[in-house]
């Protein structure tokens, strides 16, 4: 067992009123900077839709994350190493600026400098690149809240392989149902962009799990633009390198949550620590499909396990940070309570981000359908455990976004998730809890306890609650001088950070 520790966010889906404000404080603080203004390294997407750069998801395009051979050996969609020689100079997997946006401003010297007449001047839109006229088309979130959703909605990836029948209510769901999804790096643990990269510029931090860019070796390959699935590695076009999310670490480094965390009006994001065994790395990620999930989230270790906690203490992991891991909300949601979902395992990267799916889309057409069958409340509570394939947001969809197609996995979340619903209404309404109401709870594999500490931390978390964040030392940026082995990846590509100077 080699133990290593994680840094995670876990995003609460059903809170997310799609605000935006993350994405304009990531912008603000990171990417509001020549060559970088396409770049949004947290947003914030409406689902069902395409997404940001456009069709992320088609990996048949794109080429991102790893595939799974004949012989169960893990390899990169994009390439081997012998034809990724032939793509340095020409890779038709990375995607256009047109995919992404380009950037625009407007001539605002118009609105102060035009010459008197009859017509209101106008401030024409113009490239932040060419500085020329331009007309807008698109943006990093043109078919927010279903707008264009002729286009989007009907045209987003993980609607491939849904029931037809489920496919013909996209009508319907573009008019009402949608919901938002917020995405930064997932600072995985078997990174393809790492892997890809032929000058080994992309390392995986071994103190805390935080994927970097050192740009003085990156050459401008972009090979692992094209490599990350999830699309949130950028090519800055002035300065001619890489750049991508770094998890805010100079703020986790003084004792600061994230700028996109900090900052979330909805409240729906969490930090804590994970522990992980890196020794299954590999074959985790050469799983079988259908396998890939469950064996992810084992490989998340129990900081309460006395062997788990002599292993972490072996590899350098201190008193303090162990004891963040057991205090970590992300620990909580994750594993405690089973609630929490990496955003497409597929890809074998083993992302590190987690998901609550999002209940309240899913549940609101089935709530109004049972009130008007008038059905007593303890009816109508165990209907909407069972209706949930009813419902105008298909638990199918849901399952193809976070559980590698498996439903029943979607299904366990929203029923736990709706037993804390029902719980707490019958709490407050009734003013005391029925039998039928503690067998509802039994039905969806909880307890009034369980019950009682979801809805704390999912309801009135303090910021202490919420972002669990470990102290860090300066001795850690330097451990992987006396282990050289300290992160390797599935195919051995990984790379360790080198040491930090400083005081």
């Amino acid at each position: 067992m080699r133990v290593r520790a994680q840094m995670s966010m876990l995003f609460h889906l059903d809170k997310c009123i799609g605000c935006h404000t993350c994405s304009v404080a990531c912008k603000n603080l990171w990417t509001d900077r020549k060559g970088a203004e396409y770049m949004w390294w947290n947003n914030v997407e409406t689902r069902p839709g395409t997404g940001y750069p456009t069709g992320w998801e088609d990996q048949d395009h794109y080429k991102g994350g790893w595939k799974r051979d004949k012989d169960g050996r893990l390899k990169l969609r994009l390439h081997s190493r012998a034809s990724g020689l032939a793509k340095l100079f020409f890779n038709p997997a990375l995607p256009e600026l047109d995919d992404y946006y380009e950037p625009f401003t407007f001539k605002y010297g118009d609105l102060f400098d035009s010459p008197q007449g009859d017509q209101q001047p106008t401030a024409e839109p113009v490239s932040k690149i060419t500085w020329q006229p331009v007309e807008i088309t698109s943006g990093p979130n043109w078919d927010d809240d279903l707008g264009g959703s002729d286009i989007y909605a009907a045209n987003d990836p993980s609607m491939n392989g849904i029931d037809a029948a489920i496919r013909d209510q996209m009508s319907e769901i573009e008019r009402v149902v949608f919901n938002y999804l917020p995405r930064i790096c997932n600072h995985c643990l078997n990174p393809a962009c790492v892997g890809a990269c032929p000058s080994g510029a992309i390392y995986k931090r071994a103190e805390d799990g935080v994927v970097l860019v050192n740009e003085d070796k990156c050459r401008a390959w972009r090979m692992c633009v094209a490599a990350c699935p999830y699309k949130k590695v950028y090519y800055n076009w002035s300065t001619g390198k890489s750049e991508k999310c770094i998890l805010c670490f100079p703020r986790l480094e003084t004792g600061q949550a994230p700028a996109c965390a900090h900052s979330c009006v909805g409240r729906i994001r969490y930090m804590g620590v994970l522990l992980y065994d890196a020794d299954r790395i590999a074959d985790v990620v050469s799983m079988p499909e259908d396998q890939l999930l469950n064996a992810q989230l084992d490989m998340i270790l129990d900081p309460w396990d006395d062997r788990v906690v002599a292993a972490a203490a072996a590899a350098g992991i201190g008193d303090d940070w162990i004891d963040a891991a057991r205090r970590s909300p992300v620990y909580q949601f994750v594993k405690v309570w089973g609630m929490a979902l990496p955003l497409h395992p597929e890809y074998r990267t083993a992302a590190m981000m987690f998901y609550i799916p999002p209940l309240s889309p899913v549940i609101s057409s089935i709530e109004g359908n049972l009130t008007r069958l008038d059905l007593p409340d303890e009816r109508e509570d165990f209907e909407l455990l069972e209706d949930l394939d009813k419902a105008r947001l298909p638990v199918q969809y849901l399952a193809n976004l976070f559980s590698v197609g498996d439903e029943e996995v979607i299904r366990k979340v929203l029923r736990k998730m709706l037993a804390v619903r029902t719980y707490k209404r019958r709490q407050s309404v009734d003013g005391e809890i029925s039998e039928a109401t503690l067998a509802l709870l039994k039905a969806a594999g909880t307890t009034p306890e369980e019950v009682e500490a979801i809805y704390k931390l999912t309801t009135i978390p303090t910021i202490e609650d919420r972002f669990v964040l470990p102290p860090y030392h300066r001795e850690m940026s330097i451990e992987t001088l006396n282990d050289p082995l300290a992160y390797k990846g599935a195919t051995g590509f990984g790379q360790i950070e080198p040491p930090r100077r400083g005081a």
